[in-house]
Order: structure tokens, then C-alpha cells, then sequence
């Protein structure tokens, strides 16, 4: 079958990785828009890049969990596609071979001269760091207010999905929330959540648990098929 799994904070977070706007979040002291928008990467980029390079070394010190190794073996039987809010590699390294990172990805560089130059990055970025165009790089994330390039197609994906898994995401932010309307009425849907915004019906069926153990049940349901 062919599977869209839509993942967000919440499955990293079991890694150790903190999530989006939790009171403890890497968020704490700093207004958002000061360190992941255009202008606050404008009036202050050093205070910017600092904050990223927290966040890459952090990400280099933890390890995929229960759910995202799950969600690899999910490949050996089926087609499936993680389309992913992180910008973390965890996927990845669990052996998830197609991620689509619709805000971008932490251990990656681009120019601020030319967004299609992309870099490797696992360093810290630093103020005086250029492309070969002579031109400050900067974080490979979407920022407030910028674009998200991939989100068509990311909504195609969906389209054609025979499943539609959800893990971890509040699906309140947008444009990523409004993927799951592209889901065909007769795909079923999985949410898993602790803290879920939906309820069961008939077309989303809610796991109200973390992921590690909501994917392991969303699996055994899929096998079963």
C-alpha cells in the first residue's frame, strides 16, 4: 500500500528534542520572530545563527526512538512517504529512505544569494561564512513569513496515499494542517497525539498517546489489513 505519514515535534521529542512551543523549548527567551524570521535574521544574525548552531549540536547528541525506527520498517512491506515539519535527520538515520521536509533541514546550509545552493552542514555557521558567490550562508529552514516550496508536493503525495498516518503534530499550523484535507475519502486516517485536536470519527481514527507507542498500534492496524 502506499502510506503518507505526516509527522511533526512530537516525534522527536521522546529523542530528547524539544518541541515547538513547549514552556521549556529552545523558544524560552527569545520571541520567535527574532530568531526564525527574515527580519530577525536582518537586525541581528549573529543572535540567529547562534541559536541554530545550538540546535544542530543538540540534534548531533540524541538518537531516533521507537517511532521513527517503526516507521522505517514500514517501508519493508509498503510504499511510504515521511513528510515531516522536523528539521531534524532522524528519519533518516532510522532508515527512512523518502522524507519530504516541508520546513526545511537543520543540518543543511544555503545562500542567501541563491536558495537553490544547499550545503551539508554539521558545524556551527558562523557570521562571515560565504557561498562561492561571496555571500553570507545562512539556516536551511523556512522561516515566519517565507514560503514553503514543498507543500504542493507534499499535497500530491497525499493525494495519492492509500493510508494517511499523523504523529506528533498539533496540525494547527499552517500550510502544513491543511494537508490532510487533500486525503481521499476513502483512505483511512491515523492520529497520533497525546494531546490531540480531533477526535475519532469516521474518517480519523486518534491514538491519544505519544508516539512511540501510538505508531506500534497505527502499524499493527495497517498489517492487518
Amino acid at each position: 500500500m502506499n502510506i503518507a505519514v505526516l509527522t511533526g515535534a512530537g516525534v522527536s521529542a521522546e529523542s530528547g528534542l524539544k518541541t515547538f512551543r513547549d514552556s521549556n523549548g529552545l523558544w524560552e527567551g527569545h520571541d520567535v520572530m527574532s530568531v526564525a524570521s527574515p527580519q530577525g535574521f536582518a537586525n541581528n544574525p549573529v543572535l540567529v545563527l547562534d541559536f541554530y548552531n545550538q540546535r544542530r549540536k543538540q540534534l548531533l547528541e540524541v538518537e531516533p526512538n521507537t517511532a521513527h525506527k517503526a516507521l522505517a520498517q514500514l517501508e519493508k512491506n509498503h510504499e511510504v512517504t515521511i513528510i515531516t515539519q522536523n528539521v531534524d535527520d532522524l528519519h533518516e538515520r532510522a532508515g527512512s529512505t523518502n522524507v519530504v521536509h516541508l520546513h526545511g533541514e537543520l543540518l543543511k546550509v544555503r545562500s542567501t544569494f541563491d536558495e537553490d545552493l544547499v550545503l551539508d552542514w554539521k558545524t556551527d555557521l558562523n557570521l562571515g561564512d560565504f557561498c562561492e558567490h561571496n555571500h553570507q550562508l545562512r539556516p536551511h529552514i523556512v522561516w515566519f513569513g517565507e514560503a514553503v516550496p514543498l507543500i504542493e508536493i507534499a499535497a500530491k503525495i497525499v493525494e495519492q496515499a492509500d493510508i494517511v498516518v499523523i504523529v506528533g503534530t498539533s496540525m494547527q499550523v499552517y500550510p502544513a494542517a491543511g494537508l490532510i484535507q487533500h486525503a481521499r475519502e476513502e483512505a483511512p486516517c491515523y492520529f497520533v497525539d497525546p494531546n490531540p485536536s480531533i477526535h475519532s470519527n469516521s474518517k480519523i481514527k486518534v491514538f491519544a498517546e505519544k508516539a512511540s507507542t501510538g505508531v506500534l498500534k497505527v502499524i499493527d492496524e495497517i498489517e492487518k489489513m
